[in-house]
């Protein structure tokens, strides 16, 4: 796929922190979403920032989307004309879905995540939990039972229990939890973008602090 885009160099993406073309404001890359400019210069999102040519770089914010695509933002940062699809805002947050879905797999196939209350509340009490995956359609009452005497732990209430059952291969799941590593900061580090940038915006209980958020695809 990379061989689809052009190869050429941009001397802003150096050093760690970007700038977005919007704000002017700066953030560690796994923060921000990356765009780039295809052949066929049309704009499409680089989510986990690996496509070689000149990376846009924007905070992670549905209206700073919207104000790119209606103000030229793009052209003028990639220094031509070029095609901003109407639903790119839809397509960043879909993109981001999915890589949460697919980090929850990783976490899966690797050992790292359990389900399912009994268990992710043993892993609560044991401190094994380094963060708290709650469907956004569960029961408020039954994460507050949860989280009882662990209340500083990070949640996330970003994907539906159909959305989780499809991960762990059960009928429904409405809590899950990943063990500490470089899984878990990467999912709170995908979850923070999701929620800046999802329609109507996500619920998150709290999140690793940046500094704990490693490069997205990495």
């Amino acid at each position: 796929m990379s061989g689809d885009f052009l190869p050429e160099a941009d001397e802003d993406e150096k050093g760690p922190l970007r700038r977005c073309a919007v704000t002017r404001q700066q953030e560690k890359p796994a923060l921000m979403l990356r765009f780039v400019v295809s052949p066929s210069s049309i704009v499409v999102p680089d989510l986990d920032a690996r496509l070689p040519g000149r990376g846009i770089w924007l905070s992670a914010q549905r209206d700073v989307i919207e104000q790119a695509r209606k103000r030229g933002v793009f052209a003028r940062a990639a220094r031509r004309q070029v095609t901003v699809p109407e639903d790119l805002a839809v397509q960043v947050e879909a993109g981001l879905r999915r890589r949460m879905v697919e980090l929850l797999g990783l976490a899966r196939r690797a050992g790292q995540s359990t389900s399912g209350f009994m268990k992710v509340r043993e892993w609560v009490m044991r401190r094994e939990a380094a963060v708290i995956i709650h469907a956004s359609d569960g029961s408020r009452d039954e994460l507050d039972r949860l989280l009882s005497g662990a209340r500083n732990l990070p949640v996330i209430e970003a994907l539906s229990a159909e959305d989780l059952a499809r991960v762990f291969g059960r009928e429904r799941v409405v809590n899950a939890a990943l063990a500490h590593g470089g899984l878990a900061s990467r999912l709170c580090c995908e979850n923070e973008r999701f929620s800046g940038v999802a329609q109507g915006g996500s619920r998150v209980r709290r999140t690793f602090p940046a500094d704990g958020c490693e490069q997205a695809g990495q």
